[in-house]
């Protein structure tokens, strides 16, 4: 399991920065597998790509906003290319589109650019937040309805695991009609006070045993730990994450 853990780099956007090849290297050293690419802060897609070829980190999808997707998906592809990665996901979708109609032109939207690229192996997921489970489309939940496991419904699944806990569900159950619809997830930790911020894996109030129990056991490629704010240096809030996570791991293998 533990080849299957990659930072989500929004989490270091302000050190990537100032020295995106350095913090890739830091996060090698640290013991990441992968990265999720967020974003490329100024640099050039090449150059990030030869960074992470060259100290094997490999790259666990790339988030991209909408309008990259309808403006500009010829360069989006070659940059997924470079980066050797088939998952493109839609990151957010501004507060104009979170309508019913919204909801549905984005959808249709998505099916048609994954219908486009599924001839060269790519794959277009959606990554939630918690607005989508505060509104419904054709009775669904909103993120239900972009997710629905439909023969017809070529968009995967991306769940944040926090966001959905603060949409006040529970995220094991949320997950199961995902089974097989989910190259990666999102792991964030929340914390126990009235905050109910973001917080290091294992350090908060979700229990990520059975979660990545269900993950293993339906088609799970990567774990991303994203942490929005953190308290300090967000490169020692990813190492404890990732000491906490190996230990998971570590602890569900010596059960089996």
């Amino acid at each position: 399991m533990q080849h299957k853990f990659a930072a989500q780099l929004s989490t270091v956007r302000d050190l990537c920065r100032d020295d995106f090849p350095q913090i890739l290297k830091e996060l090698k050293r640290m013991g990441w597998a992968g990265a999720q690419i967020s974003g490329l802060l100024g640099y050039e897609a090449r150059e990030i790509a030869s960074v992470m070829q060259e100290i094997g980190l490999k790259a666990a999808g790339i988030h991209v906003p909408l309008n990259r997707l309808q403006d500009e998906l010829d360069i989006v592809i070659e940059e997924a290319e470079l980066f050797d990665t088939k998952d493109i996901v839609l990151k957010v979708i501004g507060k104009e589109l979170r309508t019913e109609e919204g909801y549905r032109s984005v959808r249709r939207f998505l099916n048609e650019v994954a219908r486009k690229l599924a001839p060269q192996g790519f794959r277009i997921s959606y990554h939630n937040h918690a607005f989508e489970l505060e509104s419904e489309v054709e009775g669904k939940l909103a993120l239900e309805y972009m997710l629905e496991p439909a023969p017809d419904n070529l968009v995967l699944a991306e769940i944040d695991i926090y966001w959905v806990k603060k949409g006040n569900r529970d995220p094991l159950l949320f997950l199961e009609p995902y089974i097989n619809r989910m190259p990666i997830i999102h792991l964030k930790d929340m914390t126990t006070d009235e905050r109910q911020t973001f917080a290091e894996i294992g350090t908060g109030s979700i229990d990520f045993a059975p979660i990545l129990d269900w993950c293993e056991a339906s088609g799970v490629e990567w774990y991303a730990v994203e942490q929005d704010v953190c308290p300090g240096n967000p490169m020692d809030s990813l190492q404890i994450s990732l000491n906490n996570l190996m230990k998971l791991a570590e602890a569900r293998q010596s059960l089996r």
